[in-house]
């Protein structure tokens, strides 16, 4: 299964970015032997609209725009469910298992997800309760992806 991420705004070069980078490359060197394939991050601009909510349908609009036929799609948003790390991966593991293609985990902008797109999703997840700098969740994201291809292959890096 090809996995995605799709990030409403720009990350810049710097520490964060780095680090992100190299979780990525990490799970793209871990996920094949399990069947998952890092297919790469996108990144669409922020909406310049004048509302939130007119912000937030047209970046849910650019992403769904950007999705392969069928994928799944796992929403971040602090209205979601708070997984364990276990959790995530079991999710991931079974939409592999069922044969989907594709999973695009999605970012949102700074105004969240429009209503109708959560909707869509097969599934939201938070990070917690609290909100996160843009920057933090790619790197948590990052890190969560390779600590699933660790988790789904057994690897020692995750201890519970």
């Amino acid at each position: 299964m090809r996995i995605g991420i799709c990030a409403v705004g720009r990350m810049k070069a710097g520490p964060e970015r780095d680090l992100a980078d190299r979780y990525l490359d990490r799970f793209a060197k871990a996920g094949p032997a399990i069947g998952l394939e890092f297919s790469g991050l996108g990144e669409i601009a922020e909406s310049r609209a004048r509302s939130a909510d007119e912000r937030r349908r047209e970046e849910s609009r650019k992403v769904r725009d950007t999705l392969a036929e069928g994928a799944a799609l796992f929403l971040l948003d602090e209205r979601g469910k708070n997984p364990t790390s276990e959790e995530f991966s079991r999710a991931i593991a079974d939409l592999r298992d069922q044969g989907r293609r594709h999973l695009v985990v999605v970012i949102g902008g700074p105004d969240g997800h429009d209503p109708e797109f959560r909707k869509a999703a097969d599934r939201t997840i938070a990070f917690g309760a609290q909100t996160w700098p843009h920057q933090l969740v790619r790197v948590m994201l990052a890190e969560q992806l390779y600590r699933a291809a660790t988790i789904l292959s057994g690897h020692p890096y995750h201890r519970a």
